[in-house]
């Protein structure tokens, strides 16, 4: 499995892809850049500059626009005909350095969005909300340093979700009402593997996983096995998401934030686009409502 650089475009830190088959596009953002772009299977290129951080996108089932997750709250987003933003919840403490960080939809039309102190990444700050489809936040799962994934087993049942910060996956239970139950620690990261970031589960129930620092993405089976590697050829790969005709492509975004000049001049293709041909298809985005 050889990555493909599809967009050299330097992201700072490039984040959420997101597949939408009906439009045959890849969305993707520069968090810290504030712009959200996509890239169409014919190769054509958009993109569209925010007032703020773009912190990642999910469709909605209606089809009216996406829920998006800005530096400080979560949002509804139209891009046509012209951007506009509409916020659904203003969440506290953006003066502090809290942010949005990552999110997805489970099948059941829950938005699953979790947080961290951007300033001292070191403060267990960070939350993982749940949106319910009728428009209620809640608070699920405190005391997290750098809230990324989540990502949900093939029947909804498992919900994994990583503390990047600690090189942590912990799996949970997601009960009917919708609470994480039963919290255990799925994988320990070791020195030199990466920490674990954006994440996917396939049609097979294996979990994949981009290593930022760790210049690899990883396909684990359900229960933690190492199944599969892919080596990339930047050191902070940052997230993963299915897609293509027959959901066998890999897209995989990837971020030079945080290197210095002599690390970028090492790592050129730092915050470029990926794609990997894969044998096991993945699942279809899961939309909001």
């Amino acid at each position: 499995m050889t990555p493909t650089c599809l967009w050299p475009l330097a992201a700072e830190l490039g984040e959420g892809p997101l597949w939408l088959p009906e439009q045959q596009r890849l969305y993707f953002v520069d968090l810290v850049r504030n712009t959200l772009h996509a890239l169409d299977a014919d190769g054509a290129r958009h993109s569209w500059p925010l007032p703020d951080h773009i912190c990642w996108l999910v469709p909605r089932k209606d089809g009216d626009g996406f829920m998006a997750g800005l530096r400080d709250g979560i949002v509804r987003l139209w891009l046509e005909p012209a951007v506009r933003i509409e916020y659904l919840h203003q969440l506290p403490g953006a003066e502090t350095g809290f942010r949005l960080n990552d999110a997805k939809a489970d099948a059941a039309g829950r938005l699953w969005a979790g947080s961290m102190n951007a300033r001292d990444v070191h403060r267990p700050d960070g939350k993982l909300f749940r949106l319910d489809p009728d428009g209620s936040l809640h608070a699920v799962l405190p005391e997290h340093h750098i809230c990324n994934g989540p990502a949900f087993s093939v029947d909804g049942r498992t919900m994994y979700h990583n503390d990047s910060l600690l090189n942590r996956t912990h799996a949970y239970d997601v009960q009917p009402d919708a609470t994480a139950a039963n919290p255990r620690l799925w994988r320990q990261f070791a020195e030199g593997e990466g920490s674990p970031d954006g994440m996917t589960v396939d049609s097979e129930d294996c979990v994949w996983i981009a290593q930022w620092g760790g210049s690899r993405v990883c396909r684990y089976s359900p229960s933690g096995e190492l199944l599969a590697t892919v080596a990339m050829p930047v050191t902070q790969p940052s997230s993963v998401t299915f897609g293509g005709a027959d959901l066998t492509t890999l897209y995989i975004t990837s971020a030079w934030q945080g290197m210095d000049a002599a690390a970028r001049a090492n790592d050129p293709l730092a915050g470029a686009l990926f794609a990997v041909q894969v044998d096991v298809p993945g699942l279809p985005a899961a939309r909001y409502g």
